[in-house]
């Protein structure tokens, strides 16, 4: 108290050094002449709040507010009795790090209007006060994002952060919670994206959004009953007003002025001050009901989430207006005729409400990233000729339109897999039915035997055709592979090559055959631009009919077996029941196909090739023989591996890190991979590690934006962003990495049910542990013992570790970074093999040389030694790239 009484500028009154500080006006102590409580709220003092003061252990109370203290702001961490701050309306200058760190007992924090603050952000770590109630920091420099963090407040009520520059979306942990009062407004860039999570929020009174940039349409908020005031104005949103807002019983108050707001005119009771502004695009300036093809119009927006370009242009109460963008009316202008919407990257889904605009003769809507059906609606509609949803992510069965519509879906990889009809094509005549495409005018008849003889002459010219073509591929197999010599079983096999020691497996049928090293870029070529096709005879040949002894290990789509040429060279075959695994398993294999097809690094695993036989599905993947990295760190008594040093460790994660940098940045088209923990990462007998398991693999967004997916992946390495709202970037494989670098460090799994509860989440134990660096020594694996020297490396790691799971994306770093920060690490121990380094290909060999030497480098062109492929005729996309893109992707990290 002392330092305290020195700090400020001039003693406030009744403060001397000659009175115990426990009669101080404004100083409340307890029996043991402990501080508790320091109320000097407008006692006119400057200065500055001393360090001490965190010596107060026993405050509760710290009030301050509206005063004129600088300097920089004393610590509380650790003040675990403190239970209210007031900071608000002062000049502080500097916050230090975790001021807020462990106060368990924390209820209100205020520090609002110290403008004088460098930007900072909401700790993740404030989830230590569970008992937080009220979070006061308005005008107070604020920036960054709102970290997703409030399921950790069951009684927080007031959150306040007005003038700020804070910016992204509302977090998905807003919805369900007991706030009460929110205030976000003037943000100086903007928050952005929907509102949709407050209509979750049903104990909102007070919402003041005003001065951003939220969009979208206003959500269903009929849950809110208790809310009051709602200002909404100065954002960017669109879409109907749903009529509940307008039946909300408690709502006095409510501004939608400066939006573009779409629909009827809202009419709310006279009770409720309204400003609706001119900026709006209703159909009409007053209530009542818009036109019909124009609420249809409104209704196929919503299925898309009233995106900006057509709020922008569709006003007033007339479509065929000639101002309403990607509408084409008839001559009279009273009937739509055309929506043209083609490659404006909208979202969403294609609405029933279509089949409304009854003259609607073409319909465009290709390029976008529209998901969910194509409406059965639409084959209702009697004057269209035109339907276009190419290159979307549409799904289900494709309706069958008529002979007159002339449909195009390419591009759409999941569409029509549930459908066996056969129809949909559109276009076609009915069987047996007519020939739509003849003429009133052809009156003669064609004689039956000229008919058979233009038959007979195309039949034989094809036969011909394809008998000089089958004679002309025999000739390049041979010369290509070498003659088919031997046989086992009945069936013929191949010897290995004597000229380069390759193995043959695979072929078109049950033919094992070898290809010389002279013709890898041509394999490689056929590799990336066609489908690998295995035959199912190969594949029980080499697994010995699937015997139940060489099951590697089961997944929730299928079993793993090892397969074994005849020469001993090993492979592991994922099979699949289509029956079984549904859609989701059917999205998995496609997905390995379209991404492994694309990709080659030493650090990935390779696929050999695929299968489709009958309702079974089957993945061919290069076998890593000492199983996964769960095994070895989880398993290892039961399996009887020696346990990993803290060397194969750091490899392994280095490995990773590379493989996992490659498919984020290096690749010529970005991924991320969604599933990345132990069990997913493959060991080679030397240790080395491979990234498997590309099911949930999704293309990366470009830039910083995120993408909207169906959550999917492991509990324990999901990061809280993706969790909460299913929105992923490449950051959420950063934190699954961090987790892993986790268990590789502690020995313990993600999640781990034996564990008490504090204790049983390995990332929220982990960050405790980080804290102090003593603790880290005590939470290390017990079979490491570390040195030194290697305990300095476990730190290097475990604080890496810290950064790959910070909550927000933002404060993670790329996969670059986490190479960077390895890579010293592993060179400390040097490689027992040069071929191990990371050495690259060198530029002046030849490209034979350099092909070979790719080979040995990457671990995955072994593939075409092992198998022969054939060009398959399946459904199964791959996006054909040359030999020379694939190899200039891969020589890099």
């Amino acid at each position: 108290m002392s330092k305290l009484l020195s700090s400020l500028s001039s003693a406030p009154t009744g403060w001397s050094s000659s009175t115990s500080f426990c009669k101080w006006p404004g100083v409340t102590c307890d029996s043991s002449s402990s501080v508790v409580d320091l109320d000097l709220n407008s006692a006119a003092i400057s200065g500055s709040l001393p360090p001490e003061i965190n010596q107060l252990s026993q405050l509760r109370t710290l009030a301050v507010q509206k005063n004129s203290l600088t300097g920089t702001l004393p610590s509380f961490q650790n003040m675990t009795s403190l239970e209210a701050i007031y900071l608000d309306n002062n000049a502080f200058t500097s916050l230090p790090e975790n001021f807020l760190l462990g106060l368990t007992n924390l209820q209100t924090f205020s520090i609002s209007e110290n403008t004088k603050l460098p930007p900072w952000q909401i700790p993740s770590y404030l989830t230590d006060s569970a008992n937080l109630a009220g979070f006061f920091a308005s005008n107070a420099s604020l920036t960054g994002t709102i970290p997703d963090i409030f399921g950790s407040f069951p009684n927080l009520q007031n959150l306040r952060l007005s003038y700020n520059n804070l910016t992204g979306s509302l977090p998905g942990s807003f919805s369900g919670s007991e706030i009460q009062n929110l205030w976000l407004n003037n943000q100086q860039q903007g928050l952005s994206g929907t509102i949709d999570v407050l209509a979750n929020m049903t104990q909102l009174a007070q919402v003041w959004l005003h001065a951003n940039s939220f969009s979208g349409g206003i959500p269903d908020l009929s849950k809110c009953t208790n809310l009051f005031d709602l200002q909404l104005r100065d954002n960017r949103f669109t879409g109907v007003i749903p009529p509940s807002l307008m039946n909300l019983p408690s709502l006095l108050n409510i501004t939608l002025q400066n939006n573009k707001l779409q629909g009827p005119f809202p009419q709310f009771p006279t009770k409720v001050k309204t400003t609706i502004g001119t900026t709006n695009s209703f159909c009409l300036d007053a209530p009542g009901p818009c036109d019909p093809q124009v609420s249809t119009l409104l209704d196929i927006a919503g299925a898309l989430g009233y995106p900006m370009p057509l709020a922008e242009s569709w006003k007033g109460n007339n479509a065929c207006s000639g101002d309403w963008r990607f509408i084409n009316c008839d001559s009279q202008l009273k009937n739509v005729t055309s929506v043209t919407m083609g490659r404006q990257g909208f979202y969403g889904t294609i609405s029933p409400a279509f089949a409304n605009l009854a003259s609607l003769r073409s319909l465009v809507l290709s390029d976008n990233h529209l998901t969910g059906v194509i409406p059965s609606e639409l084959t209702a509609l009697t004057q269209l000729q035109t339907l276009d949803v190419s290159n979307n992510d549409l799904s289900g069965p494709i309706p069958v339109f008529p002979s007159t519509v002339k449909f195009t879906s390419t591009g759409n990889l999941m569409l029509g897999k549930n459908d066996t009809s056969g129809g949909g094509g559109g276009g076609g005549a009915p069987p047996g039915g007519p020939n739509r495409s003849s003429t009133a005018s052809s009156k003669k008849s064609v004689s039956p035997a000229l008919i058979a003889g233009v038959v007979i002459a195309v039949l034989v010219f094809v036969g011909v055709l394809l008998f000089v073509s089958y004679k002309c591929y025999i000739k390049k197999r041979h010369t290509r592979f070498g003659r088919v010599q031997g046989s086992e079983n009945g069936k013929e096999l191949v010897k290995p090559n004597s000229t380069n020691g390759t193995n043959g497996f695979g072929g078109s049928h049950s033919e094992l055959q070898s290809q010389s090293s002279g013709d890898y870029s041509e394999a490689i070529s056929s590799f990336e631009g066609g489908n690998v096709s295995i035959s199912i005879q190969v594949l029980r040949q080499v697994t010995d009919n699937f015997n139940p002894k060489n099951v590697l290990g089961r997944g929730g789509f299928g079993v793993v077996y090892k397969g074994e040429l005849h020469d001993g060279t090993k492979i592991a075959v994922k099979r699949m029941e289509s029956g079984a695994m549904g859609t989701k398993g059917m999205n998995e294999f496609q997905a390995e196909i379209g991404v492994l097809t694309k990709v080659r690094h030493r650090h990935l695993v390779a696929l050999l090739g695929y299968c489709v036989n009958g309702n079974e599905r089957l993945l061919v993947y290069e076998y890593m023989p000492q199983g996964t990295l769960g095994q070895h760190l989880f398993e290892w008594e039961e399996l009887c591996y020696q346990p990993l040093t803290w060397k194969q460790r750091v490899t392994v994660a280095l490995d990773v890190a590379r493989g996992v940098e490659y498919l984020h940045s290096l690749a010529q088209q970005s991924f991320i991979h969604r599933d990345l923990k132990p069990s997913n990462i493959l060991l080679s007998d030397d240790m080395r590690a491979k990234v498997a398991d590309f099911g949930l693999v999704k293309n990366a967004p470009d830039g910083k934006y995120s993408l909207e997916t169906k959550l999917a992946g492991t509990f324990g390495y999901l990061a809280p962003e993706y969790a909460a709202t299913g929105r992923v970037t490449t950051k959420v494989d950063v934190y699954a990495f961090g987790v892993v670098l986790m268990e590789i460090i502690t020995g313990r799994k993600a999640l781990d049910e034996t564990m008490p509860d504090e204790r049983s989440h390995l990332v929220t134990w982990f960050r405790r542990v980080l804290i102090n660096k003593d603790n880290l020594r005590k939470s290390i694996d017990s079979l490491l013992d570390p040195d030194e020297e290697t305990y300095e490396s476990i730190c290097k790691v475990a604080e890496l570790a810290g950064h790959c799971t910070a909550r927000e994306p933002f404060q993670r770093p790329e996969m670059g970074h986490a190479v960077n920060v390895l890579g010293p690490l592993v060179e400390q121990w040097k490689p027992s093999k040069p071929e191990e380094d990371d050495g690259g290909i060198d530029l002046h060999m030849s490209l034979p040389q350099a092909l070979r030497r790719w080979q040995a480098d990457e671990g995955t062109s072994r593939m075409f030694d092992d198998l022969s492929f054939s060009q398959s005729h399946s459904s199964i996309p791959s996006r054909p790239t040359g030999f020379s893109e694939t190899f200039s992707s891969t020589n890099g990290r």
